[in-house]
């Protein structure tokens, strides 16, 4: 059924199941516990849907209490755990095991204090990323790191995969924008990192447990920085003849030292698909299409928009088409945000991800366009121009086994290209499944050793989340 291999499950696990069962259910109230086929289904896979695997058991804790007794437990039994936000990772990062216990914070969804004087929120994991900036607006402030799946995907699963975002080209992604964690170990031991201050002595271990995929511990609370909104934003349309010109128009502005807040690209694919269900007034007599974003006062932002406007004509750019009300504004980021689910309205589709020197993008984006067409298939591009992030959507019937094939072998080529020219595999997904066994094609066998030996320090027994982001052969006994 999968090109991507899983663990065999351990068939003692499996004889064990009941006795399993019967203590986690006293360590939770039953409503938390999750056991019967039909309710575990939903728990099966995650937003990479062509692979799925049904969990031993389900549970939803609501306090970090309640996490830290199902991890101990857990470990004692030898029983592998899933960590599980909202279930939105595009790269399998959620998908269980059938020996595995999926843990998902989703109950724990309260925000719990905010202190604008500090300019923090302290929010519980299972917060979903769009509810922290819902919080805060009124007072004039927002959360920055704004994945496409804002509105679902949660504060947990944003740090588990280091999520980012069309505005983190200016404010950065989650790494940059988490002070402090709640962190339940394995064996159990809840761990405070960082805080509401901005640095901290020691070990950088908060950088080191953004992205690290739910293999270190499970995080249950985080204080995030929340930041003053500016003046006025102002997005703006620029069409161009073909994505080549826009690909060196981006390179060129951001080469100028110009950063917006943020800067998108389409090619005309995406154009065409976002235009019909968004209706955002996208021009469609281009071949790519920009949105730049700028803010500031109306002087600041006049001033950065004839900048780019005339680094955008030397590119050949045919429109420019200026945002003249938040009504426009927002259909304008109603047709970005919109661009996966409007592309699943017309044909199953890989979403992949990585990153490149943004001087790379003209020769990658004619490349991208040579693979996709050299299997046959055909290829949407939008995606994070101005940190050189790739979402290329690769479109197949996914009731066609040979075309899922050729789906998955031609993303897997797009991200050695990626790698090829300096960049790298993942920019915001994760490595989960999809990516894992090509961490040889970026990193050499002692890279891998050492990630690995700073991993066994938090879980020797390889229990959290094991079938994720390491490939299986050559993994480091602990």
């Amino acid at each position: 059924m999968s090109a991507i291999a899983f663990p065999a499950p351990d068939a003692g696990i499996l004889a064990r199941r009941d006795s399993i069962l019967a203590g986690l259910s006293r360590l939770v109230p039953p409503q938390a516990l999750i056991t019967s086929d039909d309710e575990r289904r939903p728990y099966e896979t995650d937003a990479l849907t062509a692979y799925r695997r049904l969990p031993l058991a389900v549970v939803l804790p609501s306090t970090t209490q309640e996490v830290a007794a199902v991890l101990r437990y857990c470990r004692d039994e030898g029983v592998p755990v899933i960590p599980r936000g909202s279930g939105t990772s595009l790269a399998g990062g959620a998908i269980p095991q059938e020996d595995a216990v999926v843990i998902g914070v989703s109950k724990m969804s309260r925000i719990l204090e905010i202190d604008y004087a500090n300019r923090v929120a302290r929010v519980q994991a299972g917060v979903t990323n769009l509810a922290v900036t819902g919080a805060v607006s009124a007072e004039g402030f927002f959360y920055a790191p704004d994945p496409s799946s804002q509105l679902a995907c949660s504060i947990g699963g944003n740090i588990g995969m280091n999520s980012g975002g069309a505005h983190c080209l200016k404010y950065g992604v989650t790494t940059n924008n988490v002070l402090g964690v709640t962190m339940v170990m394995l064996d159990g031991s809840v761990v405070e990192i960082g805080g509401s201050h901005l640095d901290a002595p020691g070990y950088d271990l908060l950088g080191l447990i953004n992205g690290s995929e739910g293999q270190l511990g499970i995080v249950t609370e985080a204080t995030v920085r929340i930041l003053r909104a500016a003046e006025g934003a102002r997005p703006v349309l620029f069409g161009f003849p073909t994505s080549e010109q826009a690909g060196a128009a981006v390179a060129a502005i951001i080469g100028a030292g110009i950063i917006p807040v943020a800067m998108e690209f389409m090619d005309k694919p995406a154009i065409e698909i976002c235009e019909a269900f968004a209706k955002a007034g996208y021009p469609m007599d281009c071949g790519a299409l920009l949105i730049i974003e700028v803010e500031g006062s109306d002087a600041e932002m006049d001033a950065q928009l004839a900048r780019i406007v005339a680094i955008a004509r030397e590119h050949g750019v045919t429109t420019v088409k200026e945002s003249k009300s938040a009504m426009e504004a927002a259909a304008i980021w109603k047709g970005r945000k919109s661009a996966f689910g409007a592309t699943g309205r017309i044909a199953d589709y890989i979403c992949m991800d990585g990153t490149i020197p943004t001087g790379q993008l003209p020769h990658v984006l004619r490349r991208m366009d040579e693979i996709v067409k050299g299997y046959g298939l055909r290829v949407a591009n939008v995606f994070h121009a101005g940190d050189g992030n790739l979402h290329p959507l690769i479109l197949y019937n996914c009731n066609d086994p040979v075309e899922a094939q050729k789906a998955e072998d031609a993303g897997m080529d797009i991200l050695k290209l990626c790698v090829e020219v300096g960049g790298c595999l993942t920019g915001e997904h994760g490595v989960g499944i999809e990516k894992r066994d090509l961490m040889t094609v970026q990193f050499n066998e002692a890279d891998l050793a050492q990630q690995m030996r700073v991993r066994a320090v938090f879980d020797r027994q390889w229990l959290l989340n094991p079938a994720k982001v390491f490939p299986l052969e050559g993994r480091v006994a602990a």
